[in-house]
C-alpha cells in the first residue's frame, strides 16, 4: 500500500543511506590515518591495551637510552683496566730486570714512579658523564656501585610497573693500587724482588677487576639487545590491534562509495513515488 503520508520506502533508503554513510566515514578515516582504532570510540577494549602498551614501549625506549649510557661508562672503566694491565706488565719485566746486580736500579726504579704515576692519571681520567667504576667513589657522591635500569615488570594489564637494575659495582683501583704505599721502592736486587711481589699481587687484582668489568660490559650489551627486541615486539604488537588493512580499507572505501551512490538514487526514486501517486487524480 502506498500512502501520501507516510513515504515507507523512502525510510527505509534514508537508513540505508545513513548507514552507508557512517561506515563510509570511518573507512575513509582509517585511509586517511591509517588506523582502524584511531579513538576509544572506535574499540574501547582494543584502544585501551593499545595505550597501556604504548606508554610501556616509552618507558622501555627511555630504559634503551639510559643503558646505552650504562653500557658507555662500564666501556670507558673497562678499557682504562684493561690500559692499567698492560702498564703493570711493563712494570714486572722492569722488576725483574732490575734483580740483576748490574743495572741501574736508580733509573729502573724512575721508570717504575713514572709509570705508577701514569696508573693515577688513567684510573682518574676513566670516567663517562661523572662516573668513574675504577674510583672509590663512583659519583663524587659517595656512591660505591653504579646502577642502570634495566626494565619495567608488570604483573596483569592494571598492575603498576616495577623497575629492575642492574647494579656495576665499582672496581676500586684507587684504593687497591696504591703503589705510592703499598710498592717496594728499588735500590738493589733484593727490593726488586719484593717489588715483583708487590707488583704481582697488583696485576692480579687488575686483572681480576678487568674481567669484571667486562663481564658487567657484556651484560649490559645482552640486556639492551633484549629491551630493542622487547620493544620492536611490542610495537608489533599495538599495530597488530590498531592499525588498518590499508588494502582492505582500499577495497572497502571504493566498495561503500558505490553503495552510497545507489542508496541516494534509492532515495531518489523513493522520494518521487508520491507524485506518481497524485498523477492517477489527475
Amino acid at each position: 500500500m502506498t500512502s501520501i503520508l507516510t513515504n515507507s520506502g523512502a525510510m527505509v533508503a534514508l537508513q540505508t543511506l545513513s548507514s552507508v554513510n557512517n561506515d563510509l566515514e570511518m573507512t575513509q578515516n582509517e585511509v586517511s590515518t591509517g588506523k582502524k582504532v584511531g579513538n576509544a570510540k572506535d574499540n574501547a577494549a582494543v584502544w585501551a591495551i593499545s595505550k597501556t602498551m604504548e606508554s610501556d614501549i616509552a618507558g622501555f625506549t627511555a630504559i634503551q637510552e639510559g643503558l646505552d649510557v650504562g653500557e658507555a661508562t662500564v666501556a670507558v672503566a673497562s678499557a682504562g683496566a684493561e690500559q692499567i694491565v698492560d702498564v703493570l706488565k711493563e712494570m714486572k719485566q722492569l722488576a725483574v730486570s732490575a734483580q740483576s746486580e748490574n743495572v741501574d736500579h736508580a733509573t729502573i726504579e724512575a721508570d717504575m714512579a713514572k709509570k705508577a704515576e701514569q696508573i693515577e692519571s688513567i684510573i682518574s681520567a676513566s670516567q663517562f658523564n661523572g662516573a668513574n667504576l675504577l674510583a672509590t667513589d663512583v659519583d663524587g657522591n659517595g656512591a660505591t656501585s653504579l646502577g642502570v635500569l634495566a626494565s619495567l615488570d608488570r604483573v596483569g594489564p592494571s598492575g603498576t610497573p616495577t623497575a629492575s637494575e642492574i647494579t656495576v659495582a665499582t672496581v676500586d683501583f684507587e684504593a687497591d693500587l696504591d703503589m705510592a704505599t703499598s710498592l717496594t721502592t728499588i735500590t738493589d736486587p733484593a727490593t726488586a724482588t719484593s717489588a715483583l711481589a708487590d707488583i704481582e699481587a697488583f696485576l692480579s687484582t687488575a686483572i681480576a677487576g678487568a674481567a669484571q668489568l667486562g663481564a658487567d660490559a657484556s651484560r649490559l650489551e645482552d640486556q639492551g639487545e633484549f629491551v630493542s627486541k622487547l620493544t620492536d615486539a611490542m610495537k608489533l604488537g599495538v599495530s597488530a590491534m590498531t592499525d588498518a588493512n590499508m588494502e582492505e580499507a582500499s577495497a572497502r572505501l571504493k566498495a561503500l562509495q558505490t553503495q552510497q551512490q545507489l542508496a541516494v538514487q534509492s532515495l531518489s526514486i523513493a522520494n518521487s513515488a508520491p507524485e506518481t501517486l497524485q498523477q492517477l487524480f489527475r
